[in-house]
């Protein structure tokens, strides 16, 4: 293996600048070569190695919180860099004696480490935390800057004994930001190189898996091309994960007694913090046999997306979502996009599908994207930016899937969001995480997503389905499927041109029917069971149709379907429940079985019968 990149620049920088500023994964384990494999080092132990490569006896760390110490940490190298640190012989070594002096000592021991004539170096380890705001010093915070500004740009590379290249005696800055310093320290300054350390990648990952996995059951047991393939596995399960992560993921994997081909199951429950797992219970695969059966009872019409979204849902069962994609398994379990008419069924059916997966109906979360039509409602999503009100709050998709990670989220009406919303989506369709305002990354692998929208109907189809009117044929189901995908299509790569989010959806479009005559008598009958009911649980009436009542309101309820089921809701509520309610308050003694004969309107107020 070799020298991770940002340290071999560190190295290239001992000879060009006077200050380094190291920014970003600066608190990970990194992992070096040693003579009996990998062996893993902080950062302050893998720039003292580097160092003493270079040339350098020791390194003078500066904790900006805890004091100076110097490494390697052993008597004689503490007693030669004390010597730079404090010529007057005392010791510098351990806590600032106080707050107030802190900054002062910790610039003159910048200024003695750079100036000295032999080599050295020095570390200001969390050094985001030398200030409550970089852009609004105090005194003293501004002095102890503009002293380290002077000194990177008055200092030159020298050699040193023996050694005659010509290198600087650095200093050395590790924060999590690199805006965490003084802007005017680093802009502009040929002087002061900025370094990110990155997330490990790939390669690093599966060096990492080969090294920890040697402690899960099973590994040592195996070939070595089998070994190779779970190295692999590993690596790829956990992208985006710290070298410190891997290592807590092999140390649960280990207490779980975890076998390492299973190790997706250690890296699942340290991502969400839920050991355990709903797509795994037995329950669900027999619910799931079943499902579409089921279904159907509650969402009338629709055959055809129940039976797509049941055959997406046991692919998520099964694990098998994105498995095309090979190396990204961290998609979420599920993507769906309901398109169709209004009122057809698409967010029951998104009910219906938590009450599978998860045994309530309730166990989803929807998010009505008309509230996100203007572009400053994306930071509802994820939480407001570093620095403005609220960003340690975290963000409303964030914070529901934090707190339930095994979910279903339902986007209703996704086309009236605004577009930067919309790109909140592509990270998460692709990699299944999200990260919020605070920092924190929120896992959507254990999710399932659903989008709804009416894109592609207009009312003159309405019309036309419901038989409105005859000089419009009505849409075959082919047709349908052809002009809803079609503008879809069109919405995403002309209007709002976003087509990588077209391409992630797949071929996850789920199209709905029109609510036809003969469907939408048997909605009428489900909420009129529904209606009775109610009566038979508050009042203790035991409520029935004549013929003649049943076709008065069937007749005026399928009259006019453009609003499909919920048209039918409405118009049982306007033409039934207002008239029997002001009937049943008249009558307040009234109990049993109740008959409503007659349904009619006088002087523009509905009534109804009773017998």
């Amino acid at each position: 293996m070799t020298i991770p990149a940002w340290l071999r620049e560190v190295r290239t920088a001992l000879s060009v600048n006077s200050q380094v500023v190291l920014y970003g994964n600066v608190r990970d384990v990194f992992l070096l070569p040693g003579e009996d494999g990998p062996q893993p080092f902080d950062l302050r132990a893998a720039l003292s190695r580097i160092l003493a490569e270079e040339g350098y006896p020791h390194l003078v760390v500066a904790d900006a919180v805890a004091g100076l110490s110097p490494l390697p940490a052993d008597a004689a190298t503490a007693q030669a860099a004390a010597a730079v640190v404090q010529p007057d012989g005392t010791s510098p070594w351990g806590s600032w004696p106080d707050e107030e002096s802190r900054l002062g000592r910790l610039s003159d021991a910048v200024e003695r480490v750079v100036l000295a004539g032999s080599r050295s170096a020095i570390l200001i380890d969390f050094a985001s935390r030398l200030m409550p705001d970089p852009a609004h010093l105090e005194a003293a915070e501004h002095t102890f800057f503009a002293r380290c500004d002077r000194l990177s740009r008055m200092t030159y590379p020298r050699p040193a004994g023996s050694d005659r290249r010509a290198l600087f005696n650095p200093v050395i800055w590790a924060v999590d930001n690199e805006r965490d310093l003084p802007v005017w320290l680093t802009a502009g300054n040929d002087d002061v190189r900025k370094i990110a350390v990155p997330l490990p990648g790939l390669g690093e990952r599966a060096t990492a898996a080969g090294w920890l996995a040697g402690t899960l059951s099973g590994y040592r047991e195996a070939s070595e091309a089998d070994q190779h393939l779970l190295d692999r596995r590993f690596a790829e399960q956990t992208q985006g994960m710290t070298l410190r992560g891997m290592m807590a993921v092999a140390r649960l994997a280990a207490r779980m007694d975890t076998p390492v081909g299973d190790i997706d199951e250690a890296v699942r429950c340290y991502r969400v913090g839920v050991h355990d797992n709903p797509w795994r219970a037995p329950h669900l695969r027999k619910r799931m046999e079943d499902a579409a059966e089921e279904i159907g009872k509650h969402v009338l019409g629709q055959p055809e997306a129940i039976q797509r979204s049941v055959d997406i849902l046991i692919r998520a069962v099964l694990g098998l979502s994105g498995a095309q994609a090979g190396t990204n398994v961290s998609r979420p379990r599920g993507v769906l996009f309901f398109a169709g008419p209004t009122g057809v069924g698409k967010t029951e059916l998104a009910k219906e599908l938590s009450k599978v997966i998860f045994g309530d109906p309730r166990a989803y979360t929807r998010f009505d994207m008309s509230e996100f039509a203007a572009e400053h409602s994306a930071d509802r999503f994820g939480g407001a930016p570093p620095g403005y009100i609220g960003h340690d709050a975290g963000g409303e998709l964030t914070n529901a899937v934090r707190q339930r990670p095994f979910s279903l989220l339902l986007f209703d009406e996704i086309e009236k969001a605004h577009d930067r919303i919309l790109d909140k989506f592509l990270q998460i369709l692709d990699e299944g995480r999200f990260t919020d305002g605070s920092g924190s990354t929120v896992y959507f692998s254990e999710t399932v997503l659903v989008f709804t929208s009416n894109l592609g109907v207009t009312p003159e189809d309405y019309a036309a389905q419901a038989a409105a009117d005859p000089r419009q044929a009505p849409l075959s189901r082919v047709e349908l499927e052809e002009r809803i995908r079609r503008a879809v299509k069109r919405h995403f790569t002309e209007e709002i041109n976003r087509p990588e989010l077209l391409n992630r959806l797949g071929d996850n479009i789920v199209v709905f029917n029109f609510i036809d005559a003969a469907t939408a008598a048997r909605i009428f009958d489900l909420q009129m069971s529904h209606v009775a009911k109610r009566l038979r649980a508050e009042r203790g009436i035991d409520l029935t149709l004549t013929d003649r009542a049943r076709q008065q309101l069937l007749g005026g309820a399928i009259g006019n379907l453009e609003m499909g089921g919920r048209g039918i809701g409405s118009h049982i509520e306007s033409a039934l429940v207002t008239p029997l309610a002001r009937e049943l308050f008249r009558h307040r003694d009234l109990r049993g079985p109740v008959a409503v004969c007659d349904v009619r309107e006088t002087d523009g107020i509905r009534q109804v019968s009773l017998a």
